[in-house]
């Protein structure tokens, strides 16, 4: 169980330090910011230097949209319109040469004196994100990679497939569609997220039409391949161009997969020639004020003294409270990034000086250092408990055989059975370290089905009757009829027959051990009780653990070989439940094992 999070007290906190550090530099820099506004700013830095650049953004965005899906500037007359009279912005376009394309101002008007920005969708994104201007080809730009509708169908189909598949399989996603019209599944951890039976190739392979420009796109960049002059060279180390090795992003741009710089050099010279023909030509983009008004101010030279000089006093106290910050908060960071670079051996701890979130941090670590050397001890102990288990048959088998050998002892019937029942045993240790291992690498399988819990405890008794008598133990039970698991058979007769086992082994002659099993709620309860000796209290913690046991000598004459309470409860975890143990000394144990329930099968209700 997770340890509650300590509470820190507010004025030891590093999150209220830092809010304050913050707010400290954003007061500093809002009373600048209002010292300077007062001094110098005139209504032209609102309309300026804030509204418009919003609005241009977008003025830009939707004309490189239009400029991505038409040949030409025709139809454009009334996108500008519209935009202008929306964005209370004057819009100009003109060609490269100059040529006026639409203004929406008054014929004659003159054009502001630089242009704000090119439209060229071949060469600046400004889809991807919005209001920003990344060097790319826009997305919607797609020409010849425009799936028909038919194939928008077949692609829409094997996306909701595939997101059906990962829905089956604990994933999830939602559906979107590119401008090239194929449909993608949207998903949080992208394509890692997918689930490996569901990443199948179909949905991100090209259709026939893309295939078809793909394949276009293929002769061209071979051409430009062969005007390099080291295409030789090219020819003979890296991979030869095919449509198969072209990669079609979600957002529709065409990537090589692979090849060297120059080759992605000419897939995108080659990507660009290709696209060009479904693009309107590159216009100059001129936006001004509609009404004429003058667009920004100057200056005085005693203004520009006062910005400079409130901006570097601000930029030093800044400075000044980071680095004070910064220090203090760094100083036990860096104590225990040394503490981690220690050799794992040495266990290094660090000191917690401080209260605070570092504090606990370190506090933590000590923690996690104290388990790490507490597990470390654990591994070399059950090391050497493996090796003992492993060495009392195999010195007992080795000593008999080697007595045979010598002559010393006939191989009769007696010492063939001695012989077999130690092989027995070392199976029985190997397969039982088989089943941990198999727990721990998360391999173990559980083939469940409706099972009854009385005719399991029957199952289980009748295995252990034979040496129940022969100890001289009375083994009962008590059973609540129609009490049915969801549970793997094989798995849960291993681990109730281990508890009755565990049971006979420490309880003497003329003692009981019952099995009971009764309903509780949702959950069926199956509970071992004996008569034996029970079990001190110091040691109930540490029943369930691997090679356990309360005799510390490890006599086979009062324990096993450590493993089946530990089996007992993997399993009974795998299935979803829970298993204690009880005791007190000299009345016997009582071991508790608590599984969900299922309905009656055979229910008329089902």
């Amino acid at each position: 169980m997770t340890p509650p999070s300590p509470v820190i007290p507010w004025r030891k906190s590093l999150l209220v330090r830092l809010l304050l550090t913050s707010v400290a530099i954003a007061v500093l820099s809002v009373g600048a910011t209002a010292w300077l506004a007062v001094q110098i700013t005139t209504r032209a830095v609102q309309e300026e230097r804030g509204q418009v650049l919003s609005d241009d953004s977008t003025i830009l965005r939707k004309l490189s949209g239009f400029a991505a899906t038409h040949a030409d500037w025709t139809g454009v007359q009334s996108t500008v319109r519209t935009l202008s009279r929306t964005m209370d912005r004057r819009i100009a376009l003109t060609s490269a040469n100059g040529r006026p394309i639409v203004d929406s101002a008054a014929p004659g008007t003159a054009l502001p004196v630089r242009a704000s920005a090119a439209v060229d969708p071949l060469s600046t994104d400004t889809y991807t994100e919005p209001g920003a201007q990344l060097v790319g080809i826009d997305p919607r730009v797609v020409g010849p990679y425009l799936l028909p509708r038919a194939e928008r169908e077949q692609v829409k189909a094997l996306a909701e497939k595939r997101l059906a598949c990962m829905r089956r399989y604990g994933s999830n996603g939602s559906i979107g569609r590119v401008p090239g019209g194929r449909t993608v599944i949207i998903t949080d951890g992208g394509e890692a997220s997918v689930p490996t039976q569901c990443a199948d190739g179909a949905l991100n392979a090209p259709t026939l039409t893309e295939k078809r420009a793909l394949f276009v796109l293929s002769a061209l960049t071979e051409a430009c391949l062969d005007r390099e002059p080291n295409h030789a060279t090219l020819k003979g180390k890296a991979v030869p161009f095919t449509p198969g090795r072209v990669n079609i992003p979600a957002h529709g741009n065409v990537r090589w997969v692979g090849g060297n710089q120059q080759t992605q050099s000419c897939v995108d010279s080659e990507t660009r020639k290709q696209l060009d023909p479904y693009v309107a030509p590159r216009a100059s983009l001129y936006l001004g004020n509609l009404r004429q008004q003058p667009a920004g101010f100057d200056l005085s030279p005693a203004n520009k003294a006062k910005i400079f000089g409130v901006t570097g006093l601000v930029l030093a106290i800044t400075v000044a409270m980071t680095t004070v910050v910064a220090i203090r908060l760094v100083r036990p960071l860096r104590a225990l990034t040394a503490a981690a670079q220690q050799p794992p051996q040495q266990h290094a701890r660090v000191a917690v000086t401080t209260k605070d979130e570092t504090g606990y941090l370190a506090a933590a670590f000590n923690d996690l250092t104290a388990r790490r050397e507490q597990m470390e001890s654990q591994r070399k102990a059950m090391v050497s408990d493996i090796a003992h288990e492993l060495r009392t048959p195999l010195t007992n088998i080795r000593g008999w055989l080697e007595v045979t050998r010598d002559g010393l002892l006939d191989p009769d019937p007696g010492l063939i059975a001695s012989l077999h029942d130690e092989a027995l045993l070392l199976q029985h240790i190997i397969d039982d370290l088989q089943d941990l291992a198999a727990v721990d690498a998360g391999t173990l399988r559980l083939h469940r089905e409706p099972v009854g819990v009385d005719e399991l405890v029957a199952q289980v008794v009748s295995a252990h009757s034979t040496r129940a008598e022969a100890s001289g133990i009375r083994l009962l039970t008590r059973t609540d009829p129609g009490l049915w698991l969801d549970a793997d058979p094989v798995r849960m007769r291993q681990a109730l027959g281990n508890l009755v086992a565990n049971a006979l082994r420490h309880t003497p002659m003329d003692g009981t051990v019952t099995v009971i099993a009764q309903p509780a709620g949702d959950l069926a309860v199956l509970t071992v009780e004996d008569t034996g000796d029970g079990i001190a209290p110091e040691d109930l913690p540490h029943v369930f653990e691997r090679f356990w046991r309360a005799e510390k000598s490890r006599s086979r004459r009062t324990g096993g070989s450590g493993l089946g309470l530990s089996i007992v409860r993997q399993f009974v975890e795998a299935h979803g439940g829970t298993v204690t143990a009880d005791s007190e000394p000299g009345t016997g144990a009582v071991f508790t094992v608590r599984l969900p329930r299922r309905p009656d099968p055979d229910s008329p209700s089902q």
